[in-house]
């Protein structure tokens, strides 16, 4: 008898994936690679359409099944909100029960209900906490996404088996929030299978326009990710004087980065947005830049570093907690908390890794060696095996 994991992999599908949709589709498909004998993964996916429904059979092959709840994406949520906590299996009139399963959602949304830890051995569920940004930051959610995730994860400090968080430092900071004890597991994520440098590289870099030597970030003007100090520095009487390339979102509350750059005085072009790239254009982008700017002060974990790693581009960042925590040294920390000094910091540090070639050299290696510690097949088995302790 084969002992099934049920993988919610409705993210993958979301209006907006963003990370938690790649984070995913990346863990699910290394799942079903690296399941032991005797076990395989279905996936669980909301009411959605067809072409939905395909997209996710071709993404995760070797899926034995993938199941579509009865309830759109909204209606699912609301219903799991409130503890209904019905999963796929039907009884012989084909209307859906609860079934006893191993569920694992890769965010706090899940069937979390009432059951009996200790005899019923194959019921468990296991949810994941990226960050507490609804605590510390609300104004990075709706106040309808921030309810609903604070509800979710309420919900998970009564009933979930285990939670998992990104890094040690989101584990410490969600035990202050409320007490999971040693029910959170600390498993992180990795680079994108498909971040791979293209044999066109040169003739994307072309088309994207690239200069010769560029500051690169990643982000919005969403006031966490501290965007605006990064633009700002370049302001500095010690910023160096190259251009500034942002991928991601190009506006955030109304404001864009053009905006923030002409209120810092900056010349028009020395700020570049390019929306989103693509793997291989996100690729190339990485390895060409001189540097790579990551002035977030609330990440989970900080995934955008590991990839600057994993390309050999040195790396500045915030000396938050978990980013610290991630990159272990292979990057530079700025110190963050006096706000009006840290565009200035970043400016300082920035310049020294531009202008000393040694320095850049130094962190290109340490990076390469840091991304290494990250593979998603390690995430996998970890995730197997703390379901089989439970």
């Amino acid at each position: 008898m084969s002992t099934t994991l049920r993988v919610i992999v409705d993210p993958i599908v979301a209006p907006v994936p963003g990370g938690i949709g790649r984070y995913t589709e990346e863990l699910t498909r290394k799942l079903i690679e690296t399941a032991p004998p005797g076990c395989d993964v279905t996936g669980i996916v909301s009411a959605t359409v067809d072409d939905d429904h395909d997209r996710l059979e071709t993404l995760l092959p070797g899926m034995t099944e993938l199941i579509r709840m009865p309830l759109p994406r909204r209606e699912l949520a609301l219903a799991w909100r409130a503890g209904l906590t019905a999963l796929p299996g039907r009884t012989a009139d084909g209307t859906w029960r609860r079934a006893k399963a191993m569920v694992h959602s890769t965010t706090p949304l899940a069937p979390l209900g009432r059951h009996d830890r200790l005899n019923e051995i194959g019921n468990q569920t296991v949810v994941t906490v990226h960050d507490i940004a609804p605590w510390t930051h609300p104004g990075a959610l709706s106040p309808g996404r921030a309810a609903l995730y604070k509800s979710m994860v309420k919900r998970a400090h009564r009933y979930a088996d285990a939670v998992v968080t990104p890094t040690h430092a989101v584990a410490n900071l969600l035990n202050e929030i409320m007490d999971f004890g040693d029910r959170i597991r600390v498993i992180g994520g990795a680079v994108s299978s498909k971040l791979k440098l293209p044999v066109d590289a040169d003739a994307r870099a072309e088309k994207l326009g690239l200069p010769e030597q560029y500051i690169l970030t990643t982000g919005t003007l969403e006031p966490r990710k501290r965007l605006d100090a990064l633009i700002a520095s370049l302001s500095e009487a010690d910023s160096v004087d190259l251009p500034l390339l942002i991928t991601g979102p190009t506006a955030w509350g109304g404001r864009d980065a053009q905006a923030v750059a002409a209120e810092a005085g900056l010349p028009t072009g020395r700020v570049r947005t390019l929306g989103y790239l693509d793997d291989a254009d996100l690729a190339v982008i990485l390895d060409r830049a001189t540097v790579f700017a990551y002035p977030s002060v609330a990440e989970g974990f900080g995934l955008s570093i590991v990839e600057a790693f994993s390309l050999g581009t040195p790396v500045v960042h915030a000396d938050t907690a978990s980013l610290v925590e991630v990159a272990a040294g292979a990057g530079i920390a700025v110190p963050h908390e006096n706000p009006d000094a840290y565009p200035r910091r970043l400016a300082q540090v920035i310049n020294s890794v531009v202008t000393e070639p040694g320095l850049a050299e130094r962190l290109r290696y340490q990076g390469l060696d840091r991304a290494k510690a990250f593979s998603w097949a390690d995430s996998a088995q970890k995730v197997w095996q703390l379901h089989a302790d439970l």
